[in-house]
């Protein structure tokens, strides 16, 4: 297949919708000799910063010179963003090459029996990952989970060690209305004999999740058991973190801005630690290395500077707050929000804790359907006394508001990682003004 032939397939597979299960993804794995055994990996879950953890992991595993997998989900301008193999993102011709014959190997599993419905769209970029892992032999792969993790298609593997970050309200209309059940869904990735690395502090959720791994007899593994352990000084723009654990110290100011970072940063050191007990050693000054110099687009990027424009993709409660605080304690004043959400997050409670930030708002959308328009947002959120504008097209609010704001004032683009996506496809690599 070709690039254009790969998308129109991929079209087509997402129009299906979202299933849960394992049976298919081990089916296509077993036919396949079942690549996710050729090496180790890491499978990182959770609400919010997992995607930050994974970064931070694969980064310290290339730091120790491993040649690493990382798979992560959305993409926010290419589909290959989601497999890399240490910084590099898998090429367009590989990706077109396994994706035609997963596309082969589908059809006869279906024509056979085996199958009775392709994967899904998440399901099939999951084996495609697994399988250029193994085709390009790395050392370790560090796995995002999708969402949830008890049924997600990541799950088919048997980690060095499990990791849950967080545990908050999203995707409840698949994952459960409590944390409770939300936690209990995350759980789902724990395995018998494998360490289980947890960042909740204590409450329901943390209690399921340490209740199951003592029913399957996983080791647990507290991040923040000791308290204050972790403790943030700010600098001029960003934190320096000191990190205790097991009785080593790890002093750290990571390129990822926000004082939530420091939390991720201690997450990823405690996985790595108990990794270099398990598998290889990781000596801790190349950890701190790792942790500090790891980069995750849309987390709180600052792609312009004059004004400052900074991207977060924000879509959920928690995310909303961390974003909040940095943009209190860093964002210069005036503060203009470019916002969009999708209709089934909580809008009213993401822009209660986003729109007090700023002094104008730009209302957008992106070419979703599950997008909110701007004229819904408006009647759900809070903007009385804000100078508010409904602009539908994303590429025209970004416009708008970095014509608005004056040269020392910022502009922040949050809501949702599509708006992300569709921001970042408008800046031109290298340039610092938008190709609007």
């Amino acid at each position: 297949m070709n690039y254009g032939q790969c998308q129109r397939y991929l079209q087509e597979i997402l129009d299906s919708g979202v299933k849960f299960g394992l049976d298919n993804v081990r089916t296509v794995l077993t036919a396949l000799a079942n690549p996710h055994l050729a090496y180790p990996s890491v499978l990182v879950a959770g609400t919010n910063g997992k995607g930050s953890v994974c970064a931070m992991l694969a980064r310290v595993f290339s730091r120790h010179g491993f040649r690493t997998g990382l798979y992560t989900s959305p993409h926010l301008v290419r589909v290959e963003e989601r497999i890399r193999i240490g910084d590099t993102l898998i090429p367009r011709r590989d990706f077109c090459r396994l994706l035609g014959r997963l596309k082969t190997v589908i059809l006869e599993l279906i024509g056979s029996g085996k199958l009775e419905s392709p994967p899904t769209y998440f399901e099939i970029l999951t084996i495609l990952g697994l399988l250029y892992f193994r085709e390009r032999k790395v050392d370790i792969a560090v796995l995002e989970v999708g969402m949830g993790g008890r049924l997600d298609a990541t799950n088919v593997v048997t980690p060095l060690v499990s990791v849950i970050t967080t545990v908050g309200r999203d995707h409840q209309e698949f994952l459960g209305g409590t944390l409770a059940e939300i936690a209990f869904e995350k759980a789902g990735i724990i395995k018998p004999g494998v360490p289980v690395v947890c960042g909740l502090t204590p409450g329901i959720a943390r209690d399921v999740i340490k209740r199951r791994a003592r029913e399957v007899g996983a080791p647990f593994r507290g991040v923040f058991d000791e308290p204050g352990n972790l403790q943030a000084r700010k600098q001029k723009d960003g934190h320096r973190f000191s990190f205790r654990f097991e009785g080593e110290v790890f002093v750290f100011s990571p390129e990822l801005r926000g004082q939530h970072q420091g939390r991720n940063a201690a997450v990823a050191i405690a996985a790595a630690v108990e990794i270099g007990r398990r598998w290889r050693r990781l000596p801790k000054r190349r950890i701190i290395q790792g942790v500090r110099e790891a980069r995750w687009e849309g987390r709180l990027e600052s792609i312009l500077r004059r004004p400052r424009v900074v991207l977060d993709g924000a879509h959920n409660e928690a995310g909303a707050r961390v974003v909040a605080v940095y943009a209190r304690e860093f964002l210069p004043r005036p503060l203009t929000l470019v916002f969009a959400i999708m209709k089934d997050k909580n809008i009213r409670r993401v822009s209660a804790l986003l729109f007090p930030l700023a002094e104008t708002i730009i209302l957008t959308s992106v070419p979703l359907p599950r997008a909110a328009s701007p004229e819904m947002i408006f009647s759900l959120a809070p903007v009385r006394g804000k100078k508010t504008f409904l602009e539908p097209d994303p590429k025209r609010a970004v416009q708008k508001a970095i014509e608005m704001a004056p040269p020392r004032g910022s502009v922040l683009i949050t809501g949702s990682l599509f708006l992300v996506g569709e921001v970042k496809k408008l800046f031109r690599l290298g340039s610092r003004k938008p190709a609007i």
